[in-house]
């Protein structure tokens, strides 16, 4: 049975057999997703653990994928294992909420700085910032990159009624509404801009990380340094790029207001 007769087989007929082939198919890409988001996390997080949640992201992704719609499976698919995995991460999550707050405060102080400057902040800039000294900062980027793994989808700010709102969830899953397209592309292009105005050694762990899907160790290699420094740069990268986004949402939640405000009052004055 080829992928294209099982999935004809279990779209229309719901047929096991099929199903069982296409969660053998797949199956290689739940561990790739999983290995890679390893990397990242701290020593006591299980890989076989990743995988074991990357697999109802891909049995999601199978029930609820249309081939008809001519999108490659594996993109499809990537993105809820990756989802997926994230969810129970969160779920699991240890690591004290005075942390991840100070987390998002460093992530919000880069990107503050960084905008008013026009250029990447200095560790002695983000540090007047926050009002602390550049040996506290240094122990604070420490601590997050040894308590978790900095993510692009880790929340960005915090809705009245108390939810985590991370980018991620911002950009909508529908396909085929102008509005929300032009949205996801001036995201996509904010996050290329931001990645570009990177110092250059983090821009280039980011690259390498990320484009070129080579892992820390390898990174550290071709640099001729060490793994942790490796982290260190790859963690202040991504606060760079959170920063950039947290100030991005800020922004436009508060032209969001003003329309909404200026649209209420030509109401009052009709």
């Amino acid at each position: 049975m080829n992928v294209a007769e099982a999935w004809k087989r279990y779209k229309n007929n719901q047929d096991h057999a099929a199903w069982e082939h296409l969660v053998k198919k797949y199956a290689p890409l739940v561990k790739h997703v999983a290995g890679r988001l390893c990397l990242t996390l701290p020593a006591h997080v299980e890989y076989d653990d990743l995988v074991g949640s990357g697999v109802f992201g891909l049995l999601t992704a199978i029930e609820r994928f249309e081939p008809k719609r001519g999108i490659k499976f594996e993109t499809f698919a990537a993105n809820r294992v990756r989802g997926a995995i994230l969810d129970s991460l969160r779920a699991a999550d240890w690591a004290p909420r005075s942390l991840r707050r100070r987390e998002r405060e460093l992530a919000r102080a880069y990107g503050v700085v960084e905008r008013r400057l026009g250029r990447p902040a200095t560790a002695e800039e983000v540090s007047a910032e926050l009002g602390i000294d550049k040996k506290e900062l240094y122990k604070l980027e420490g601590h997050i990159s040894q308590a978790s793994f900095l993510s692009l989808d880790a929340p960005l700010q915090v809705t009245e009624e108390g939810e985590l709102v991370s980018l991620g969830m911002k950009i909508p899953a529908a396909e085929g509404d102008p509005p929300q397209e032009l949205e996801k592309k001036e995201k996509r292009r904010l996050l290329a801009q931001a990645v570009e105005a990177l110092p250059d050694r983090e821009r280039l762990v980011v690259t390498l990380y990320y484009y070129e899907d080579l892992n820390i160790k390898e990174i550290a290699q071709i640099l001729d340094v060490t793994e942790s420094r490796i982290s260190q740069l790859h963690t202040r990268a991504l606060l760079r790029l959170r920063g950039h986004l947290i100030c991005y949402e800020t922004e436009l939640n508060l032209a969001e207001r003003s329309l909404s405000g200026r649209g209420h009052t030509a109401g009052q004055v009709r």
